[in-house]
């Protein structure tokens, strides 16, 4: 069923039909939430500092993680000093938010939020309530002057300055809300956004992106030298395809679209005998490789802080850096920013 309904909501049919109805309520009951908030009737949370919010309409994962990791970056490169604030996916937080910085146990913070830790080693704080996430953040971390929002597009407790739509080549699907399709708000919310990412297979011409908002950028995953999660030992996907070819290659990915990853893989070069799809934010309690009979089985980033202690030697991660069409993009993001105090 679920297969089915996936299926559908890229292209409708019956049981998209038959679902419409509960469609009609969501949006009721979006239009309603705004009202409330557009009369004053609840509160948005606006703090001393910038909020840029990464999310999507589209439910599930569509690479938000890489480009909140390089926008990170590339606000720390330009002076700033980022914090990240998150939902903390999977994980009871309880009362008050929870905030780190470097290495942080995804058990405790969420397989995304440890990986944006470990990967730039900005402060996170995560709690469903976001604006408690962001209070919380800047209590603990007083040098932070922006937040990054991993997701958190819907949610309007939290004031914001810049919004960023990631999509994949999904696009809208059938066009529809939940459940009759796969949108949280309806597509005319894109043109409602400053920039919007499309999540592509493959490298495209780099060009300056259009004039105007929401200004389009297109973003392609580029692998890096794969760890050993036992070890450490870096090897180049050449070097493993070389190494392991003979005994057999497997990848598994337990994120929105892991097609993507073994796309990335393929075109990287890379020969997989088998694929491993997994749900997003899969808790890896129990290892999903017993079956598994390759020599090698390559796993995404995010995957890694979480199967770390399975003690399977052949598990090694994959870590990717986002590219994108416009040079410029985060040059555009840094300078909508209103100036520091």
């Amino acid at each position: 069923m679920r297969n089915v309904l996936q299926a559908q909501w890229q292209r409708g049919g019956w049981l998209s039909s038959l679902l419409t109805p509960l469609s009609a309520l969501t949006l009721l009951a979006l239009t309603a939430k705004r009202a409330l908030y557009r009369r004053g009737w609840l509160q948005s949370y606006r703090p001393p500092v910038p909020v840029i919010v990464v999310g999507n309409i589209y439910v599930g994962g569509t690479g938000k993680t890489p480009v909140v990791i390089e926008l990170v970056r590339a606000l720390r490169e330009r002076g700033w000093t980022p914090g990240v604030v998150s939902r903390g996916y999977g994980v009871k937080i309880g009362k008050h938010a929870r905030t780190g910085q470097g290495e942080l146990a995804a058990e405790r913070f969420g397989d995304e939020p440890a990986l944006i830790a470990h990967a730039t080693d900005a402060p996170v704080s995560v709690h469903p309530d976001r604006p408690r996430a962001v209070r919380t953040l800047l209590s603990a971390f007083p040098r932070v002057d922006v937040v990054v929002s991993d997701d958190g597009l819907q949610h309007l407790a939290l004031a914001r300055d810049i919004e960023i739509v990631v999509q994949d080549g999904r696009g809208i699907g059938n066009g529809r809300l939940l459940p009759a399709g796969p949108l949280r708000e309806p597509p005319t919310r894109l043109g409602q956004v400053h920039a919007i990412v499309t999540n592509v297979d493959g490298p495209v011409p780099v060009a300056a992106a259009p004039s105007g908002e929401p200004y389009r950028v297109s973003m392609w995953m580029e692998p890096g030298a794969a760890w050993n999660l036992r070890d450490g030992t870096l090897r180049t996907l050449w070097e493993l395809q070389a190494t392991y070819q003979s005994g057999g290659i497997a990848a598994a990915a337990g994120i929105g679209n892991p097609d993507r990853f073994f796309a990335t893989l393929r075109t990287a070069g890379v020969t997989l005998n088998t694929t491993v799809p997994l749900p997003d934010h899969y808790s890896y309690a129990k290892s999903p490789f017993a079956s598994v009979k390759t020599a090698l089985i390559l796993v995404t980033a995010k995957d890694a802080v979480k199967c770390s202690g399975l003690g399977d030697n052949r598990l090694w991660a994959v870590p990717v850096t986002p590219r994108f069409s416009d040079p410029g993009f985060f040059d555009r993001v840094a300078a909508r920013l209103p100036a520091r105090q």
